[in-house]
């Protein structure tokens, strides 16, 4: 229903109404029957209205602006005080002519007229009954018609289908007076007080939200009970709109209310929070605002962070997005943006800084020493990305912090062993409740500055699930091509990491994808020999266990010898990490003497190590004899640097079979066949009876078969091996070997020369043959640990037979026939 104002809900009548009266009565069943049998006048002032439409028995105002409509109130109000009311066609007519109004409409009386201060009036009129326009006779100063009356058909008094409209009409009123905030709710009392049926079904039309043109058509109804159920139809679909959109408010009312709680209550704590000292949101923004203001950014990263900064005020801070908003931008303040930490540029002091921690590693110091050369000639060089690779515990890890100290840089270190998941290289999306950056990024963060060194520790332990693939991730981070703008998905930007110096460490290249293998600079770290070994205990390892034992160099001396005893007799190892732990537990030893002022050796002695650490139980890898056929010493490289092997042939009668033992895996099995394959195409050259493979059975073996060996190396000492056995020929004393073989008999180079080099020496061996193109690796390693060694480059398998067997034969040799 629309907001006219209800003016009264007096039922006096209009018959005692009194023009200047504060009230205006409703109509009453005396009213209308009398205004039923009133005349209607033959001729009528025709009153156009623009946008209602008056319906008999209602009270309505009406300003009137125009002229014409002025003039007309003004003299009807001066006579009878009865006029015509119609509804224009078109409302936006001003000068409506006699074909501008509907033809029906509702004569009306003046019930009261106000003059408004802008000159237009207001004039209160009250409809009586309905007419038609038969003709107008004149349109000046105002249309006059002449009009007749129109009959009603109205119901039986008894006639209950209309009574049951009737009052269906009431209920639904005062439904809509309840759902409608607009309409007072006194109006309900006004529904309740009309006892006409025809002033009700008048009034509810009346006060409805129809167009004119709606609101008119239900006047041109003759029929009472046909315009009541249009009535009752209209006032259906209106209720149903109201209580639609009473719902969609009171939803609507519902998230206001819970918001303006929410600022309530989030003001009551803004309040509490300053009042105890602490720091409100506000201020915490200004606050990230003015840090932001010292950062060196450029201007896309400065708008980025500005726009993130307004995103946050905007926000509801009780909300958990407001907390991850916090913690990006204050990430992003605490980056290193553009701040790097100055290079030492003094070459001999960086020197001396890398040769104070680490004994040897000369390639390793070369490059770095190189790198700060250039850098010192062109400031603006992109950092090296190193790889270190090498057997456990010879400082692959440990030379990066030097490195650091050496260039004046922040050091950083990151574990990428069993890393599984891409996210902790490249970080979460910050949607993600708990996101945060990739470790790249926190490291920066702790480091201060953009230029630190980086070590990548355990590269080659890195895995992949169905969380990503991290290795994959860390081409991006590792090619200097791509790095001055790498995107961490939290940080939603991208990070210059140019200037970055990343050393990767890992213990074997061959776990290590191609293409980030590829992107790095690789240096190999070979194993440390005894000599080594020795020095870095006396100049490091010793010192550094008795500052960490609380004891000095006057409570514990040890010299060379005893070092060098505990490096040949209870360490085998290529680093120095079990060697630190022996000389911890003698160390530890002493302290405990101190502490409980008992008498102990301040000077250790072989006897005190063997009493502290036991019988030595490593002394295994030494040259044995060669009173046997069949046995031969090999060099391997193993993951703990270099090793002998000892190749064991044996001949037993049967029916030529070949047994292959001691844990071998594939590639020295072929060896092994290919070995006895080209004694057995070379039999007469070799001075063999080609009859001995069909008579007896050849058994070969390579000791400690609890350990997996493979690869090529011992080709040719395997065929060595068997040569002995088969001709019951010594193989000459403290001689090793190592090569791949061919069917042709040619020897091929082999990897890992530097350990296999060093495990000779400390095996005691003299001579070792090796093939001709592994002289290179030879020419690589330092002169001094090739001392009391000599070497004999081969070509063809006859070389190394030559070499390597004797003309005598074994004690108790065997004859085979």
């Amino acid at each position: 229903m629309s907001n006219h104002k209800i003016l009264t809900i007096d039922n006096m009548s209009l018959q005692e109404f009194d023009s200047e009266a504060e009230l205006i009565p409703l109509l009453t069943p005396e009213d209308e029957e009398e205004m039923n049998n009133e005349e209607l006048p033959f001729s009528l002032p025709i009153l156009p209205l623009r946008n209602t439409v008056l319906f008999p028995g209602v009270v309505i105002p009406i300003s009137a602006g125009r002229d014409k409509s002025i003039k007309l109130i003004n003299d009807a109000n001066a006579g009878d005080k009865i006029i015509g009311v119609v509804s224009q066609i078109n409302e936006e007519d001003e000068d409506p002519s006699k074909d501008d109004i509907n033809k029906v409409g509702t004569v009306a009386k003046i019930l009261r007229v106000l003059k408004m201060p802008d000159g237009n009036i207001t004039v209160i009129l009250q409809g009586k009954k309905r007419f038609e326009i038969t003709e107008v006779t004149s349109e000046e100063p105002y249309i006059t018609a002449n009009v007749k009356e129109v009959d009603e058909t109205r119901p039986e008094k008894n006639d209950t289908e209309f009574n049951t409209i009737v009052d269906s009409i009431k209920e639904l009123a005062i439904q809509i007076i309840k759902e409608s905030p607009s309409i007072p709710s006194e109006a309900t009392f006004a529904i309740k007080n009309i006892e006409s049926q025809s002033f009700l079904i008048n009034f509810v039309s009346s006060n409805m939200n129809l167009s004119v043109k709606e609101k008119q058509d239900l006047l041109s109804i003759n029929g009472l009970k046909e315009r009541a159920l249009e009535t009752l139809r209209y006032m259906n679909v209106e209720l149903q709109k109201l209580e639609l959109k009473n719902d969609i408010q009171s939803k609507v009312r519902f998230d206001l209310d819970q918001q303006q709680r929410e600022y309530f209550l989030h003001q009551q704590m803004k309040t509490i929070q300053e009042e105890l000292g602490g720091v409100s949101q506000e201020e915490e923004m200004d606050e990230m605002s003015e840090k932001a203001k010292g950062k060196v950014w450029d201007e896309k990263t400065q708008k980025h962070f500005e726009k993130e900064l307004s995103k946050m005020r905007r926000m509801n801070p009780q909300s958990p997005d407001f907390g991850i908003q916090r913690n990006y931008l204050e990430l992003f303040l605490e980056l290193p943006w553009g701040t790097f930490s100055k290079d030492n540029f003094d070459l001999k002091q960086a020197q001396k800084v890398l040769d104070r921690d680490h004994f040897g590693l000369e390639e390793v110091k070369k490059r770095m020493i190189e790198h700060l050369a250039v850098l010192k000639l062109r400031n603006d060089m992109k950092s090296p990305i190193l790889c270190l690779t090498g057997p456990p515990g010879v400082g692959k890890t440990s030379i990066g912090r030097s490195v650091a100290e050496a260039l004046g840089r922040e050091y950083v270190r990151i574990s990428l062993g069993g890393l599984r998941d891409e996210a902790e290289i490249r970080g979460h999306r910050k949607t993600y409740i708990g996101a945060m950056p990739g470790r790249i990024i926190q490291s920066l963060k702790k480091a201060g500055t953009s230029n630190p060194v980086f070590v990548l520790d355990e590269i080659d332990k890195l895995s992949n699930s169905n969380s990503g693939d991290p290795s994959s991730a860390l081409l991006e981070v590792l090619d200097p091509e791509q790095n001055s703008a790498f995107y961490d998905n939290f940080l939603e930007m991208g990070y210059d990491l140019s200037k970055v110096m990343f050393i990767a460490t890992s213990n074997n290249m061959s776990a290590i994808q191609p293409a980030l293998k590829d992107r790095m600079e690789v240096i190999k770290m070979s194993g440390y020999t005894i000599e080594e070994k020795v020095e870095i205990a006396r100049k490091h390892l010793f010192p550094k266990q008795l500052l960490d034992h609380g004891l000095t160099t006057k409570d514990l001396a040890i010299g060379k010898k005893q070092l060098e005893k505990i490096v040949e007799g209870y360490t085998r190892e290529s680093g120095v990490r079990n060697l630190e732990n022996k000389i911890a537990q003698v160390i530890r030893n002493a302290a405990k003497s101190v502490a409980m002022e008992e008498e102990y050796n301040k000077k250790v002695t072989d006897e005190d190590i063997v009493k502290i650490l036991g019988v030595p139980r490593l002394e295994r890898d030494k040259y044995e004899t060669n009173d046997v056929a069949g046995v031969v010493t090999g060099l391997a490289w193993t993951s703990v640097g270099g090793d002998i092997l000892f190749i064991e042939s044996l001949i037993s009668e049967g029916k030529g079979a070949l047994t292959i033992t001691g844990n071998l895996g594939t590639v020295m099995k072929e060896s092994a066949t290919i070995a006895l394959e080209y004694i057995k195409a070379n039999a007469k050259k070799l001075g063999l009876n080609p009859e001995l493979f069909q008579k007896y059975n050849i058994h070969i073996h390579v000791p400690e078969g609890a350990t997996p060996k493979d690869g090529p190396s011992a080709g040719i000492a395997m065929l060595t091996s068997l040569v002995s056995l088969l001709t019951q020929t010594k193989v000459k004393k403290n001689i090793a070997m190592t090569g791949e073989i061919t069917l042709r008999g040619k020897v091929l180079p082999v990897g890992g020369i530097k350990e296999k080099i060093l495990a000779a020496k400390r095996a005691n061996i003299k001579e070792i043959i090796l093939c001709h193109e592994n002289k290179s690796d030879i020419d690589e390693i330092k002169p001094e640990y090739l001392d009391g060694l000599t070497f004999h480059y081969v070509k063809e398998m006859g070389e190394v037979l030559a070499l390597a067997l004797t003309d005598q034969k074994v004690k108790n040799a065997k004859e085979l026939k």
